[in-house]
């Protein structure tokens, strides 16, 4: 959420400057959105109003680390937000699973214990008569 009150080549380098340190930390640089202004919840600096932009990227940690740095810092960034995308993605696109480290060793996978046989299928069990207890506990009625 950038300012409202900034220009449109202020906001523009802000989202540029965004692109350059996500490339330069070797990530990828998917795209942009632009949502235009819009009234916040509740107030921030004493503005009713920010300008959103949503940032579509993929980047490791560190580089991410210091993107919030320098939002953080720089003048004219109201709040930013960092989330991961769903595998789903409103793009399409599936994120790249992180690569397996190099120093663990593979484990030998352990050989698939057999399914076990179904069990015989039991006969049901006979009905027991109702005790004699339920039947004297109840009196008979005659008419």
């Amino acid at each position: 959420m950038l300012d409202p009150e900034l220009a449109d080549e202020r906001q523009t380098e802000i989202v540029t400057r965004a692109r350059a340190l996500v490339e330069g930390g070797g990530g990828a640089w998917q795209g942009q959105e632009s949502w235009g202004r819009r009234r916040l919840a509740y107030e921030i600096d004493k503005k009713n109003e920010a300008h959103y932009h949503l940032l579509h990227f993929d980047c490791e940690p560190a580089t991410l680390d210091e993107l919030t740095r320098v939002l953080r810092i720089t003048d004219g960034t109201m709040r930013h937000m960092a989330v991961r995308r769903p595998a789903d993605s409103v793009l399409g696109r599936t994120p790249v699973p992180p690569p397996e480290p190099a120093s663990a060793p593979a484990e030998p996978k352990a050989a698939a214990a057999p399914a076990p046989e179904p069990a015989a299928a039991e006969p049901e069990a006979a009905v027991e008569p109702a005790s004699e207890t339920t039947a004297e506990a109840e009196p008979e009625t005659t008419e």
